[in-house]
């Protein structure tokens, strides 16, 4: 189906449900159960990293993947520059640009300032499955990026 076929109402509630898949899955790995964004991916969704080869495959891999992460980190991902394409009624694309502060070893309270740890941009595609949109992968390219700081527990601790 040619993109100028789909009528502009699917077009945009279909440019919405990609934005907000994006959005979750930030809110889900910053503020809720990072395990949880498996369930924003198609059952054979990938996750990959060019940079180091990484690749993750299915949701059962990705609920294990994300749910791994340390329960002492702290994180907050700013999301930016959200341009979806949708290719046609069951299909779109997006790239976003992501900032990610993070660290280990929070135990509470405020957080010193800190440079952000990665800075660069999601290639994603999305599908349409039973009514609702899914993404079906998403890469991540980094322009700039560093290992997570540890913080250092406070004197007498």
């Amino acid at each position: 189906m040619p993109t100028d076929a789909i009528a502009p109402m699917d077009r945009l509630l279909a440019e919405r449900a990609c934005e907000r898949l994006i959005l979750d899955f930030v809110h889900r790995l910053d503020l809720g159960d990072p395990g949880s964004v498996a369930e924003l991916f198609t059952e054979d969704g990938i996750w990959q990293w060019p940079h180091d080869d990484r690749r993750i495959v299915g949701r059962e891999a990705l609920r294990e993947y994300f749910g791994s992460r340390p329960a002492d980190r702290l994180s907050r991902r700013l999301m930016t520059n959200i341009l979806v394409s949708v290719t046609s009624a069951t299909a779109a694309t997006a790239v976003s640009y992501l900032t990610t502060y993070r660290v280990d070893g929070y135990i509470d309270g405020l957080v010193p300032p800190q440079l952000p740890a990665n800075v660069g941009h999601y290639e994603d595609t999305f599908r349409k499955v039973d009514g609702i949109w899914l993404l079906a992968t998403r890469s991540t390219h980094l322009a700039f990026g560093g290992a997570t700081q540890r913080l250092t527990p406070p004197s007498g601790s």
